[in-house]
């Protein structure tokens, strides 16, 4: 049995809210596996689903660039959201997100990519660095396009145009009006800002995750200590309710609150002239993933003090 240690329980604890004698059991009987542990509270409903975005955010911006069916996005970070405010590091993040049009979501090849004067990316952010006075980093970058159709858009809290916190690609497989395909495309990338699906249909779902799922889901219902058969129907209905909140076609759409995303596409085909699939969808979210340092403020007053 491997010793569960203080941090091993505070991580756990951040996790999920668990009091902290169920999280030391938890880990105990997962034998100090975080995310084993995480599924045994939830089974025993003493914790909410893991969330699904990082928790800290860091500055910078979010920049997207489309061309008919083809669009890319690229996060790049700051210190501090002053950077995000400057007028060279918004014409900076605009321009790489265009160069990787050409690219592709390879950050390598993207920071050698010629950008400025003969300057790759890379060399022109080292110079931004030296100029604007703050650590950055090309952090990440993906590239999204279908055959036929096209790639929309959509930046939330765009601090200029094609820019902000939150940006979106969504690909949009058809031959129908490319104008009203737009129009469309545009609704439904808000949608994935607002609603943050992990996938496009049921059938896309990660095999493991949805295991993973059936068997909290499993272990939630057998607590109500009803007979199997109860079980297995209120397991079908929250699994249900997993695919509206993780699945696009699933969610109700945030647009009139009402409607499933997959009939919005059914109902659009004839407007449009033709079938309309979504292929893909890009969401990304300044900062995700990423946690910030901790700082301990009283400490390092005391430490001053004491200097």
């Amino acid at each position: 049995m491997p010793d569960i240690t203080a941090s091993m329980v505070k991580e756990l604890r951040q996790k999920t809210g668990a009091g902290m004698m169920d999280c030391k059991n938890a880990l105990s009987e997962a034998r100090g596996d975080i995310e084993a542990a995480i599924d045994c509270l939830r089974k025993a409903g003493l914790a909410a689903a893991e969330k699904k975005s990082g928790r800290t955010a860091v500055e910078g911006l979010v920049s997207v660039s489309t061309n008919g069916n083809r669009g890319a996005i690229v996060e790049i970070n700051a210190e501090t959201d002053f950077v995000a405010r400057n007028q060279q590091f918004q014409e900076f993040a605009a321009a790489t997100a265009n160069i990787c049009l050409e690219t592709g979501e390879d950050v390598d090849n993207l920071k050698a990519a010629s950008l400025a004067e003969g300057k790759t990316v890379e060399e022109v952010l080292t110079n931004l660095v030296s100029t604007i006075g703050e650590n950055m980093e090309l952090r990440r970058a993906d590239f999204l396009s279908v055959p036929n159709g096209i790639v929309s858009s959509y930046v939330h809290n765009a601090v200029v145009p094609g820019s902000g916190k939150i940006g979106v690609l969504l690909g949009m497989q058809s031959d129908g009006d490319a104008g009203t395909l737009e129009a469309l495309g545009k609704k439904i990338s808000m949608h994935v800002a607002a609603a943050a699906p992990l996938y496009c249909t049921i059938d896309d779902v990660d095999a493991h995750a949805l295991k993973r799922e059936k068997e909290v889901l499993i272990g939630q219902a057998r607590q109500s200590g009803k007979p199997d058969d109860i079980v297995e129907k209120m397991v079908e209905g929250r699994l249900r309710k997993y695919f509206e909140e993780v699945v696009l076609e699933e969610q109700q759409y945030v647009i009139d609150g009402e409607t499933k995303v997959k009939k919005v596409l059914k109902d659009a085909e004839e407007e449009v002239g033709a079938s309309v699939k979504i292929t893909g969808f890009i969401r990304y979210v300044l900062g995700d993933g990423i946690e910030r340092k901790e700082e301990d403020f009283a400490s390092e007053v005391a430490a001053a003090a004491q200097g």
